[in-house]
């Protein structure tokens, strides 16, 4: 995307941002083309609830903004990414530390580059789930992102919108 975007760069700024440390969220890995992302949450002291397992917003904390940066370092400076909505479904109480893994696949670029090439938005939904360190689902997250080429990079013809804001909202 931009010289300094790069994996190695975005998992030290990541693990080093007050919200994530805070949080006791530490990104594990991230492959070198941005498709496939892993992060831990720890279970700390300060990010325990009342029953002494992870606090829910931890947990959804966990799941933002991955995927919105997952797309900006694949499509590159070109698109907004945005995450819209987000939904979590809490199964099991999230007892230990817990998983997510972050993975988009090259169909869903596929999808995306082809809903987006006229300089139209594209809706993608993903889904991500939240793990004990054996696998048993704590929580199931979707999430929806906002991705659109930005005005100078749209097809002739099509009109440029100057606010940003109005751009999220269409």
């Amino acid at each position: 995307m931009f010289d300094y975007y790069k994996p190695s760069l975005v998992k030290l700024a990541l693990n080093l941002w007050p919200p994530f440390w805070g949080a006791g969220i530490k990104i594990l890995f991230i492959s070198d083309d941005f498709r496939y992302v892993r992060l831990q949450l720890k279970l700390r002291w300060w990010n325990k609830n009342a029953n002494r397992t992870q606090y829910g917003g931890s947990i959804f904390s966990l799941t933002d903004p991955v995927y919105s940066l997952m797309l900006m370092g694949i499509l590159g400076k070109h698109y907004f990414v945005w995450d819209t909505q987000a939904h979590i479904e809490f199964i099991r109480p999230g007892d230990g530390d817990l998983f997510a893994e972050f993975v988009i696949s090259q169909s869903c670029i596929t999808d995306i580059l082809a809903a987006t090439a006229e300089g139209g938005k594209y809706l993608p939904e993903f889904h991500v789930s939240v793990t004990k360190a054996n696998n048993e689902v704590v929580a199931q997250v979707t999430r929806i992102l906002y991705v659109r080429k930005k005005p100078q990079y749209r097809s002739q013809g099509l009109e440029p919108c100057a606010d940003i804001e109005m751009e999220r909202a269409d």
